[in-house]
């Protein structure tokens, strides 16, 4: 099997839902931005580029058609270089770049870019909303709930409280502040412009450093009505009938941000490497992915860590950083608790919670930032991870160069 090797990774700021400053950049232009920063940053010449294939969760409107062909032309790539969407709900954009990483292993490729990317300010979420969450007679017999009531129910059986939940939604703020004033982000970060060529947004918009437990106690639980009203929490103690009641904790705070954004990763073969004179930055060890109890649907990162651990020969110690999404805290919280990964390892720099989680792209987004942090730490491997609607996860572990 050949290895296969990151090169370059870069992604866009992530802009605020509806009115922030990508609102007005259409999706295959939003997927352009990585595509033209990779070729320029590297000197490519794009016909050498297999593949591109990117995530993206809701594929309609205007992300559907295959908008990732779209973007490649739109990035002026050569136009024999094809592209791919890839869906997994939040996990799409690694299962993107596992993919990519794939065909290079497989030697059915020599150069791929993974990636993916979201405009969920111009196609909300829900827009592409299936049978077995949207037709009643599905949605019952597989004690479907939206991933809020989930994520509360999580909280509930683990005992989090609401100043757990905040406290670990603050840290993500401070880590992703202390992280844009240090410089962490500037190297991976590509600005967008417009049509006209003018900035649009050269930095991620949805973090409020100025968060604080006060502030984030204010704030109303966001699924206590539905999930009362619309029955979605009765539905869940049907499979849960040892809870004696949700307790609703998450809030607008301490849960991930709505946001767009776009993300790419140059992968290879070390040979292809040479010949374009570009060097390895990491190599991928190992990916998985899993499924899980779809109810309480948000538990995968555990079982998927432990998979691809034990497929890479490694235990929790050999992994020196990790990067979980920030879906909600209590995700995080689970997989902290129920890996045994060290808090101080684990998302150094923030995540989902204070940046954002534009669905498509935070695979790949945060394989790049567990990149940089592990060649700015001088550590040798880190894993990434992700929760999944339905109930799934998918984990990839890499060691740097």
């Amino acid at each position: 099997m050949t290895d296969a090797y990151i090169f370059d990774h870069v992604r866009t700021p992530r802009g605020k839902l509806r009115g922030g400053a990508l609102t007005g950049i259409a999706p295959v232009q939003l997927g352009a931005v990585p595509l033209r920063a990779l070729a320029e940053r590297n000197g490519l010449t794009t016909a050498e580029v297999e593949d591109v294939v990117y995530g993206c969760v809701v594929a309609a409107g205007e992300q559907g058609g295959c908008v990732t062909r779209g973007s490649v032309l739109a990035a002026g790539w050569d136009e024999s270089v094809p592209g791919m969407q890839v869906g997994r709900f939040c996990s799409s954009g690694l299962e993107a770049v596992n993919l990519a990483a794939a065909r290079v292993m497989a030697g059915q490729a020599d150069l791929v870019v993974g990636g993916g990317l979201e405009s969920m300010s111009r196609v909300p979420m829900g827009s592409d909303l299936g049978s077995w969450q949207a037709d009643p007679r599905e949605s019952f017999a597989n004690i479907y709930v939206p991933q809020g009531i989930s994520a509360d129910l999580i909280a509930t059986r683990q005992g989090y409280s609401r100043d757990d939940l905040d406290a670990f939604a603050l840290q993500s703020q401070q880590r992703a502040e202390a992280a844009r004033a240090a410089g962490h982000f500037d190297r991976s970060i590509v600005p967008v412009h417009d049509v006209n060529g003018d900035p649009v947004l050269a930095q991620d918009e949805h973090p409020r450093p100025q968060t604080t437990m006060q502030s984030l106690g204010a704030l109303p639980p966001a699924f206590e009505t539905p999930g009362r009203d619309h029955g979605w929490d009765a539905r869940a103690l049907m499979r849960y009938p040892e809870v004696e009641r949700i307790v609703h904790g998450h809030t607008a705070g301490n849960s991930s941000g709505i946001v767009d954004g776009a993300a790419a990763m140059l992968i290879g073969s070390k040979e292809m490497g040479a010949k374009l004179g570009l060097t390895p930055r990491a190599r991928f060890r190992a990916f998985a992915a899993i499924g899980s109890e779809p109810t309480i649907m948000l538990t995968g990162p555990v079982a998927v860590s432990e998979r691809v651990l034990d497929r890479a020969g490694m235990k929790v110690d050999d992994i020196d950083l990790f990067e979980i999404n920030e879906a909600f805290a209590a995700v995080a919280l689970w997989f902290l608790e129920g890996l045994g990964a060290d808090p101080a390892r684990t998302n150094v720099d923030g995540g989902a919670i204070a940046m954002g989680h534009p669905l498509g792209a935070t695979g790949a987004m945060i394989l790049g930032t567990l990149l940089d942090a592990m060649e700015r730490e001088d550590k040798a491997t880190g894993l990434a991870t992700l929760c999944v609607g339905g109930g799934m996860g998918t984990a990839t572990i890499i060691e740097r160069m």
